[in-house]
């Protein structure tokens, strides 16, 4: 069973641009328990069913399956919660790191965050920013809104390494 071990970071998106193009994602939830999440997702010209196990510490059990197009963009239009989720990923290269930089669209425009997928816990260090807003499924029951991100953290986290700060 696969392991998903990933970092979240608020990045300011004034001092970040793609270096390339990047891939619209649209996706919504069958189900938002903490238990289990189940995200059906478009990227691109593809379809993924995604459950998530609940997080033990920084890891959860992910499982992933390519479906048709066709099927997930239905399940997201007729059965998934709304408001879905849309967003553009860039794939940026840092040192030895690639990152996911998504910035949102929709409901949650304005919010921009990098993900840094880790191959094992012991690779894990420092603190994350208010864990609940960087979760997918929370941007469906509370989309982003950039004066309550700034409540949260007066010091908005910065991409590290393509912070000019």
């Amino acid at each position: 069973m696969a392991k998903e071990i990933e970092r979240k970071f608020l990045i300011k998106r004034e001092l970040w641009q793609p270096q390339r193009p990047g891939v619209e994602i649209r996706q919504g939830y069958l189900s938002l328990d903490p238990e289990r999440t189940v995200r059906v997702r478009t990227k691109g010209a593809k379809g993924y069913l995604t459950i998530k196990g609940k997080n033990q510490g920084i890891s959860r059990t992910e499982l992933e399956y390519e479906i048709p197009y066709e099927e997930a963009s239905q399940m997201l239009e007729e059965l998934c919660l709304h408001p879905l989720v849309e967003k553009t990923r860039y794939l940026e290269q840092h040192g030895q790191q690639l990152w996911e930089i998504d910035i949102f669209a929709g409901d949650n425009e304005g919010l921009a965050v990098a993900e840094a997928e880790r191959k094992a816990v012991e690779a894990q260090t420092g603190k994350t920013g208010e864990k609940h807003v960087l979760v997918g499924y929370y941007l469906v029951e509370a989309p982003y809104v950039v004066e309550y991100i700034h409540t949260i953290n007066g010091k908005l986290g910065a991409l590290v390494g393509f912070n000019k700060e």
